[in-house]
C-alpha cells in the first residue's frame, strides 16, 4: 500500500528558507504526479504547486513564482518543496499528494489527486 509521509515543517522568521520533504513508500513512486498544498485555519484547501511523474514539468501558483522550487528524486521515492523568501501568509499545514493517473496533464486541484500525506505545519513569523 502506498504511503506518503512530509516532514520538514518548523517555524521561521520571514525572509528566511524551509525544505519540505514527500517520502512515498512503494514501487511505482516514478510513475506518480505529485504536487504540494497548503491549508490555513478556516480556509480552503490551496494549491502551491506540482510536478510530472517524470520531472520534466512543473506547474506553481502565482503566490509562489520565485520563491519556492518543487523537485523530486525518483531513485530516493521523495518529493521536495524548497521554500525560499518566506512570509507570514505562507503559515499553513503542507500537504504532499500524489496522483496515479499519468495519463492525464499533472493536476492543479485537490481533486485531480488520490492519494495524501499527514501535514506539515510550517509557521512563519514577521
Amino acid at each position: 500500500q502506498v504511503q506518503l509521509v512530509e516532514s520538514g515543517g518548523g517555524s521561521v522568521q520571514a525572509g528566511n528558507s524551509l525544505r519540505l520533504s514527500c517520502a512515498v513508500s512503494g514501487r511505482i513512486f516514478s510513475r506518480y504526479h505529485m504536487g504540494w498544498f497548503r491549508q490555513a485555519p478556516g480556509k480552503e484547501r490551496e494549491f502551491v504547486a506540482a510536478i510530472a511523474w517524470n520531472g520534466r514539468s512543473t506547474v506553481y501558483a502565482d503566490s509562489v513564482k520565485g520563491r519556492f522550487t518543487i523537485s523530486r528524486d525518483n531513485i530516493r521515492n521523495t518529493m521536495y518543496l524548497q521554500m525560499g523568501s518566506l512570509k507570514p501568509e505562507d503559515t499553513a499545514v503542507y500537504y504532499c499528494a500524489a496522483d496515479r493517473d499519468i495519463l492525464g496533464a499533472v493536476p492543479t486541484s485537490s481533486s485531480g489527486f488520490d492519494m495524501w500525506g499527514q501535514g506539515t505545519q510550517v509557521t512563519v513569523s514577521s
